[in-house]
């Protein structure tokens, strides 16, 4: 039985307002936003998926894994979607001092910031999702947004079904909905069969797809 739950609870984002859990819209727009990349391959079929549905998205990137991907990263700077940090090595909030968790994020930062110039945002997601209120406190003092989520797809969850990972979203997303899916190792085969079918769902629907700024 899943602890998380698929779509955000109001008392949640009522508990937490200093963080971004969706965006106030009465326009058809979602969120797409991937974490733990960029990862060689998957990446790259993401950003193609992305391509033939015109559809922007936010991706959230692991400091190391720019480092060793860095024309990949780049890649996704020109093909126009947000850029996010996401620590240096997708480290724990709640087992990690709050010290050693802003040097992870800064460390990252300016990996970020070395490739991407014109950056005007500094957008942040917690890894798990989870930061210390010290930590979200000294973060949004720094500039940075915190990037939370109204909707998770569980595509990193081997227990469940493709189909379940596409109904998750497809069932539990409104307009402003940030949704939450992974270019990663892990979650690959959940996500590439849910992403072609959410962007032409909700395509269909009149839907538009944005980056995160």
């Amino acid at each position: 039985m899943k602890i998380t739950p698929i779509k955000t609870p109001v008392v949640a984002k009522k508990m937490f307002p200093n963080y971004v859990w969706d965006v106030a819209t009465t326009q058809k727009e979602l969120y797409l936003t991937f974490d733990d990349g960029p990862t060689p391959d998957i990446t790259t079929w993401t950003l193609e998926i992305l391509k033939t549905h015109n559809a922007k998205a936010t991706f959230f990137c692991i400091g190391d894994n720019i480092e060793k991907h860095p024309d990949l990263f780049q890649k996704l700077i020109n093909d126009g979607h947000g850029i996010g940090n996401h620590t240096q090595h997708h480290i724990k909030g709640w087992k990690t001092s709050s010290s050693d968790y802003l040097t992870e994020v800064e460390k990252t930062q300016s990996t970020i910031d070395k490739y991407f110039i014109h950056n005007t945002s500094k957008l942040f997601r917690p890894p798990y999702g989870q930061i210390k209120p010290k930590q979200g406190k000294q973060l949004i003092n720094l500039g940075y947004r915190i990037i939370m989520w109204d909707v998770l797809s569980f595509d990193w969850d081997h227990t469940i079904s493709e189909e379940k990972c596409l109904e998750n979203v497809i069932s539990k997303s409104k307009p402003g909905s940030i949704i939450v899916f992974h270019d990663s190792i892990k979650a690959s085969k959940r996500m590439k069969y849910a992403l072609p079918k959410i962007l032409e769902e909700f395509s269909k629907k009149g839907y538009v797809f944005k980056a995160l700024s």
